[in-house]
């Protein structure tokens, strides 16, 4: 099943998770003191909130998959269309062990298409950072300029 992923920015988590528990019907699946989540099957959405993001808003959005044979999949699409892709690999990340990897879209918002294989009680074994929501890389241009992706940063890096 391939759910899509939003992560968005907030000031006030508790204000945010009452605004959204109530817009989406449903209680978060995971709370932390800076992060919330739902996974909600109607829509098809894992929405994530956080007090971590630099702005306010839509941090990242992103494709998540349940097996690896769909990621594989995704990522042979990708490079098949020739989107620049920063492959992250196993990362432990957004308090789950993922394997992630990135694009970026031609307004310049940063895509993840990844699998969660476990769940964490830590946000990022990385970095101590807290100015940056996930994992997200430097991308050096937007996809069709033909530039390289360089590395992952934020708490991965």
């Amino acid at each position: 099943m391939k759910r899509l992923h939003m992560h968005i920015g907030v000031g006030q988590l508790e204000e945010a998770i009452q605004f959204y528990s109530k817009l989406l019907g449903a209680e978060p699946v995971k709370r932390k003191p800076d992060y919330a989540k739902w996974m909600l099957n109607d829509p098809c959405v894992n929405l994530a909130i956080s007090t971590r993001a630099t702005t306010k808003g839509v941090d990242h959005l992103g494709i998540q998959v349940d097996e690896e044979l769909e990621l594989q999949e995704i990522h042979q699409q990708l490079t098949a269309r020739d989107l620049p892709m920063s492959q992250e690999g196993e990362t432990l990340c957004c308090y789950a062990k993922s394997d992630k990897s990135w694009v970026l879209d031609p307004a310049g918002i940063p895509w993840e298409v990844y699998r969660t294989m476990e769940e964490a009680e830590v946000f990022s074994t990385h970095s101590t950072r807290t100015d940056t929501a996930c994992c997200e890389p430097v991308l050096l241009a937007k996809p069709d300029s033909n530039m390289a992706v360089q590395e992952p940063s934020g708490c991965c890096s």
